[in-house]
């Protein structure tokens, strides 16, 4: 392994590199997306029960004990329950667009290795056929093709990792832009209920 390695050349562990990155961020999101989930079930309960009996200072409290994007929704609603529902609706909005970076967060760097990754790949392709090239022009005509195996195997080597680096990122992208987006069309529903409960007490 180590052999492959250093006959891939300093580009190869730059496009294995890119690989940790990524899988940090889908493990910290699925982490994040999974605690989320379950907190707002039971979030939503709470504070919904708390509120529906005019417990609006236990209703903050439990909103300050969770994570969920819908604890700070539900902090705005509550702290701006006396505003006509027209400004009450407008306040929790821009509460859930100020919660989408959070919910979106180190999501697009993804995108974005997966797309360089494939063109570093590339450059370390050239860079290998260059090598095999240089050798040619030192020594003329090869009769071992041995001699050129090393600027070969480095341009192959580099050419398959950028792939192998950029599909599973494509992947992990489209996929942890859909449970963002599944999360954000939750919240949108949720805030739409939240202020249907506020409005029920003065």
């Amino acid at each position: 392994m180590i052999d492959v390695l250093l006959k891939g050349g300093p580009i190869l562990w730059v496009i294995l590199v890119l690989a940790v990155p990524v899988l940090a961020i889908v493990v910290e999101r699925l982490l994040y997306f999974r605690k989320i989930a379950t907190d707002e079930e039971k979030l939503f309960a709470r504070v919904k029960g708390a509120m529906e009996k005019g417990h609006f200072d236990e209703a903050l409290a439990i909103c300050d004990t969770v994570e969920a994007p819908l604890g700070a929704l539900i902090r705005v609603g509550i702290e701006n329950r006396l505003l006509p529902e027209n400004d009450l609706k407008e306040a929790v909005r821009d509460a859930a667009v100020r919660e989408l970076p959070l919910i979106e967060q180190n999501i697009q760097a993804v995108n974005v290795i997966a797309n360089i990754s494939p063109m570093i790949g590339l450059l370390g392709t050239v860079v290998g056929i260059i090598n095999s090239f240089n050798v040619l022009g030192s020594f003329g005509a090869v009769s071992d093709p041995s001699v050129l195996a090393k600027g070969i195997s480095e341009a192959l080597l580099n050419t398959g990792a950028g792939i192998l680096v950029a599909v599973p990122s494509m992947v992990a992208y489209a996929w942890l832009s859909g449970r963002a987006n599944a999360v954000i069309g939750r919240l949108e529903s949720q805030a739409n209920d939240l202020v249907r409960v506020v409005r029920r007490k003065p």
